[in-house]
C-alpha cells in the first residue's frame, strides 16, 4: 500500500477538534471560523485536521480545502518562528514593493507564501498594511519596517535570529 503521508490523529487531536466543533453554532455554515480555530490551536491546517473536521460536521474535504487555499490567512504547512508581511497595496506597490518580494525571496530562498528550510521564516504579502506613508513597509511578526529598501533587508532580517 502506497505511503499517502497522512498520520492517524491521536485521541487529544481528535478531542480539541471535537471541542471546535462544538463551539460553533452552526459549523456547517462558519466553515472559515472552524478553519481559524483549528489554525489557531495547530498552527496550520493539516490534511488530517480538515479531514476529520470534514466528517464532524458532514461535508467533504475537498470543501475544506477549497476555502484554506482560497483565502490567504490559512497556512497548509507549518509556519516559520518568523512571519513577514510584505504590503503590496497600491502605496506600497508604487513605491517598490515588488522589488522587496524578490529580494526576500533571493535572501531567503524561498517563494512568495513559502516558508525557509530552517523554519525561521514564513512570507506571504498583503493588500494593506495601513501604513501607506512609510511605504513601501514589512512586517515581520509584530514590528512593522517602512520605507524599507532591499538593502535594508539584511540589517531587518538579523534582528530576528
Amino acid at each position: 500500500m502506497a505511503d499517502t503521508g497522512i498520520r492517524p490523529l491521536i485521541w487529544e487531536e481528535k478531542w480539541t477538534l471535537d471541542k471546535i466543533v462544538a463551539s460553533i453554532e452552526d459549523p456547517q455554515h462558519q466553515k472559515i471560523r472552524l478553519l481559524q480555530m483549528a489554525q489557531n490551536e495547530y498552527g496550520f491546517l493539516r490534511d488530517e485536521h480538515m479531514r476529520y473536521l470534514a466528517d464532524a460536521i458532514g461535508t467533504s474535504y475537498t470543501d475544506l480545502y477549497g476555502i484554506a487555499t482560497f483565502y490567504a490567512q490559512f497556512n497548509l504547512d507549518p509556519p516559520g518562528r518568523h512571519n513577514i508581511f510584505v504590503c503590496v497595496g497600491t502605496g506600497c506597490h508604487v513605491k517598490g514593493a515588488k522589488g522587496l518580494i524578490k529580494k526576500l525571496q533571493e535572501k531567503l530562498g524561498i517563494k512568495e507564501g513559502g516558508t525557509t528550510k530552517d523554519h525561521r521564516f514564513s512570507m506571504k504579502s498583503v493588500r494593506c498594511l495601513g501604513c501607506c506613508g512609510l511605504a513601501p513597509l514589512i512586517n515581520i511578526d509584530d514590528e512593522t519596517f517602512g520605507r524599507v529598501k532591499p538593502a535594508h533587508l539584511d540589517g531587518i532580517l538579523k534582528k530576528f535570529e
